[in-house]
């Protein structure tokens, strides 16, 4: 099933206190048009998980910066298969990822990778993307 990404989750899960990007991307992709939920600073993967369920949201989008990203992005994704329904939401992690480490999150179900210096426009257009059938969450 393609999931068109209308509503959009983003958060930052563990310690990091880093949030400059992620609240311009959230800004970014409000002015592309999406609805964004952006949750905040020092979210835990339970949390994250139960605010993506109950708001219906076709994407989440994890910013991590402090070398967390797969006990994080693992833990999410674990969650996900657990509890949420068959039309589980793409997931998407931005940040800090060394560049061996983003097959590993790829295999363990992540959408896409969006590593520090990734542009607005490359988020906007996988967004779109999605939109257009070019993507689906199996």
């Amino acid at each position: 099933m393609t999931l068109v990404p209308r509503r959009i989750l983003l958060a930052k899960p563990g310690l990091d206190g880093h949030d400059k990007g992620i609240r311009l991307v959230t800004k970014a992709i409000r002015d592309a048009g999406y609805e964004v939920i952006y949750l905040g600073l020092r979210q835990t993967p339970e949390n994250i998980v139960r605010a993506a369920i109950d708001e219906d949201v076709d994407v989440i989008g994890l910013s991590i910066l402090s070398g967390a990203h797969l006990s994080l992005t693992n833990r999410v994704m674990t969650l996900l298969k657990e509890q949420a329904s068959e039309d589980r939401p793409h997931l998407i992690v931005g940040g800090t990822i060394p560049k061996e480490d983003i097959v590993k999150l790829e295999r363990a179900g992540v959408s896409h990778v969006f590593p520090v210096g990734s542009n607005f426009t490359a988020i906007i257009e996988w967004l779109k993307g999605l939109e257009d059938g070019g993507d689906t969450f199996d």
